[in-house]
This record gives C-alpha cells, structure tokens and sequence, in this order.
C-alpha cells in the first residue's frame, strides 16, 4: 500500500466519520424534540451505517482504522503499517478535527465551540474502557477468524456499545479530542478528554493482551488434536 495514499485514506475516513457522528447528532435532537433516545437512536444508527461504509471503501488502501487505539494496538500485536505509526495519528486527529468543522459547516453553526457536555466519573471511565475492550478485540479476532466480515462487525459492536456503555462509546482518541469542539448532542467538555482517552488506552492495551491469550489457547487446542 503507498503510504501517502493510506494517510489521504486515514485523514479522509475519520473526517467523514466525525462529520457522520457530529452531523448525525445535531440532526438527531433537531427531529427528535427533546426525546433524547431518539436522539440517540439516529446517532447510533448513522454512524454503525457510515462506519460500515467506510471501512469496505477504504480498507484496502489504509486498513480504515480512523482511530489512534486501534493503530497503536495492532502496531503492538505486530501488524506492519503502510507508514510510519506518528503519522496515521497525526492523520486521524487532523481528519476528526475537520470533521466536526465540516458538520458545524452544513448546519449553519460556529465552527468552532468548545463542547459543555459534562461525561466525567468513575462509570463514564469504566464504559470508555469496556467499549475500546471490545472494538479492539472485535477488531483482532475478526480479522483472523472472520476478515470480510470484518466491516459489519466493527458498525455492529459500535451500534451496540452506544446503547449499552453510560458514555455512548468514543472508543477512540481522536473522535474524543475532536467532539471536544463541539456543543452539539455529541459533544464532550474539554476537561473530560484526558480521563476517556486514559480509558480507552487502558481498554485497548487490554484488548491485545486477551487477544494474544485466545489466539495461543486456540494453537494449543489445535496441536491436541
């Protein structure tokens, strides 16, 4: 793969996926009139559907992580990448920053607007945590178990994880750093970025560990046999 255009990939797939998260939860509490589930629902759905698209798309040219966690983890389980590890961050927290300029853009707001959203705590910190945990995990055995099918199961988990963690699942650091900048549904206040982004390396760094443990309990199942 060229590394300048699985940077352009990286850069392009977290832009459109910031402008799907950002963009879909202004939509969502416009049309849902303060019933915040709905709200929810729309955001969910739109970014599980956006998620899909573009990782079949832009897979083959970057990997579509779109998410520093899952670039950092899979360097450390040894997966080469198509450039240097620095850059795909660099690339991604870039493209998550524009997208949520692009989403303010086409719904007529300030471009740039601190978030107030408060998500602090113990428990926001422990979902954060578990969602990474499994979209990590998700990640590293679907794509040795199940590859194609890689794509929906990534949009699956996410749609799950908005649901059922308190903190309606960022599992990733550059679209937390980026919603910091928006006082949308989305949005996260600044002060809350460090603590999210602690526990969604915490939850990924555990991800490779239990990964690595599965995939040797299966090798050594395998030479029983």
């Amino acid at each position: 793969m060229n590394r300048w255009r699985a940077l352009a990939a990286e850069f392009l797939g977290t832009l459109l996926l910031l402008a799907i998260v950002v963009g879909s939860g202004v939509m969502g509490e416009r049309l849902a009139a303060g019933n915040l589930a709905v709200a929810l629902l729309a955001n969910a759905g739109a970014t599980a559907a956006g998620l899909y698209v573009l990782i079949v798309l832009l897979g083959p040219l970057s990997g579509a992580h779109f998410n520093p966690a899952v670039s950092l983890a899979l360097r450390l389980d040894g997966v080469r990448l198509p450039a240097p590890l620095p850059w795909y961050l660099l690339a991604q927290v870039a493209g998550a920053v524009g997208g949520v300029l692009l989403a303010h853009a086409m719904f007529e707001l300030p471009l740039w607007q601190p978030g107030t959203h408060v998500r602090t705590g113990p428990a926001q910190g422990l979902s954060e945590g578990v969602a990474t945990f499994g979209l990590l995990l998700t990640i590293l055995l679907g794509a040795r178990h199940r590859p194609a099918a890689l794509p929906a199961l990534v949009a699956s988990w996410i749609f799950a994880a908005y649901w059922f963690t308190a903190s309606t699942s960022f599992a990733n650091p550059a679209v937390t750093l980026a919603r910091a900048l928006t006082r949308s549904f989305a949005g996260i206040r600044p002060l809350d970025v460090p603590g999210f982004v602690a526990a969604q390396l915490a939850g990924a760094m555990l991800a490779v560990a239990v990964a690595r443990m599965l995939r040797g309990a299966e090798a050594q199942s395998i030479e029983r046999r």
